[in-house]
């Protein structure tokens, strides 16, 4: 049975190659003071970062850069961005790039007038927001964390080794964003893949929760085989334009909160996964992948109808003369091979890890309820030796 639930996204989405003219008309809508939020320089090398300043300056804005954001933010980072934002009155933090960017620029935008320390009220107390808050606007560059459309933001804390997500609320949400297909093109492979699997771990993290037939599980159905689809074209041909607006596309819907409604959600894979990139700083993707399998396998007994289906109406496994356990594993196995065939890391050893990090990887992971079977610790040690 669907639950009672409440939906609302108010993000502003323009997709498409001339998506950035409409910048302009976003902007007249905030005051003076812009704070430019980038990574490590690549929109200075494609042209994005002139084409924005431009834009920019020709709107009469004060523009106070923030480069530098990593892929996996941290909180002396947040810090930082939270010291400009303050000091010159920001008014709107424009974010140009990954999830990361747009992760971090949400986490500045709750920080930045927070009376007491961010990391410590938002990330570890988990507390509602109740400061001003400076509107975000993004310019996407990457697709896989969703971050465009929803109130996510990961921060890294690399002292206490912890890597925290915290699902802030619609008044959090990016005020508009723009998505350009052809500003993916030059990301590197390795970067690419990774966040193609974001998008499949966002989906399925879901879509393996509750046992209901509902409207959800049949758009989630349709959007990993349309992700599996284009994903194998673009592994190909990266230019192809195609396959990476839809893959863009499909990220937004994975993870806008759209198909999260009638559903309890699991996201144990993001738990191991992030405890992992506190240690490591491995690349986000790469760890959804190098554990997945291990995990899914474990689960897969406790809810072994969802994955017979899984089986059957995501990788088209014929069920004739076949029992469900079958059906399921055979279903696993077909995941298995297409992870490995478009470049996937599929153990942690390849990104770091070693035996002795276990247990505190571990002791990092925080544990869901939302899945089929709510793990202990020991399984969580156990899951990580398997992917080794």
């Amino acid at each position: 049975m669907l639950g009672n639930f409440t939906y609302v996204n108010a993000t502003k989405l323009y997709f498409g190659e001339n998506s950035l003219t409409f910048l302009k008309g976003e902007l007249e809508k905030y005051g003076k003071n812009i704070q430019l939020v980038y990574g490590g320089g690549s929109i200075k090398k494609n042209g994005i970062y002139d084409k924005v300043l431009e834009i920019l300056h020709e709107g009469g804005k004060n523009v106070f850069e923030d480069p530098g954001v990593m892929p996996n933010p941290t909180v002396e980072k947040l810090y930082e961005g939270c010291k400009i934002a303050k000091d010159n009155q920001v008014d709107l933090i424009l974010a140009v790039g990954g999830g990361s960017v747009c992760d971090y620029a949400k986490a500045v935008s709750v920080g930045a007038w927070c009376e007491e320390d961010p990391w410590d009220k938002y990330y570890l107390r988990m507390e509602d927001v109740d400061n001003q808050i400076i509107p975000v606007g993004c310019i996407l560059t990457m697709v896989g964390t969703g971050s465009e459309m929803n109130g996510g933001s990961v921060i890294t804390n690399h002292e206490s080794k912890l890597k925290i997500g915290h699902v802030f609320g619609e008044n959090v949400f990016p005020k508009f964003s723009i998505l350009n297909p052809t500003y993916t093109y030059t990301l590197p492979q390795y970067q690419m893949v990774a966040g193609f699997f974001d998008i499949m771990s966002h989906i399925l993290e879901q879509y393996f929760s509750g046992e209901d037939d509902n409207t959800s599980d049949y758009i989630m159905e349709g959007l990993l085989k349309s992700l599996i689809h284009s994903s194998r074209i673009a592994v190909k041909n990266p230019k192809d334009y195609e396959a990476r607006s839809n893959i863009m596309w499909i990220a937004t819907w994975a993870l806008n909160t759209l198909v999260a409604k009638g559903k309890r959600t699991d996201w144990m894979v993001h738990m191991i996964g992030q405890s992992i990139g506190a240690y490591t700083d491995a690349t986000h993707g790469m760890t959804l992948s190098a554990v997945s399998m291990a995990y899914y396998r474990h689960i897969c007994p406790y809810g072994m109808a969802k994955f017979a289906r899984y089986g059957i109406n995501v990788w088209n496994v014929n069920p004739e003369g076949k029992t469900e356990e079958e059906i399921a594993a055979e279903g696993l196995r077909c995941m298995e091979s297409y992870m490995k065939e478009i470049g996937l890391v599929m153990n942690i050893k390849d990104l770091g890890v070693t035996e002795e990090m276990l247990d505190s990887i571990a002791k990092g992971t925080f544990i869901m309820k939302g899945g089929y079977k709510v793990l202990t610790k020991d399984e969580v040690v156990e899951i990580l030796k398997e992917s080794m």
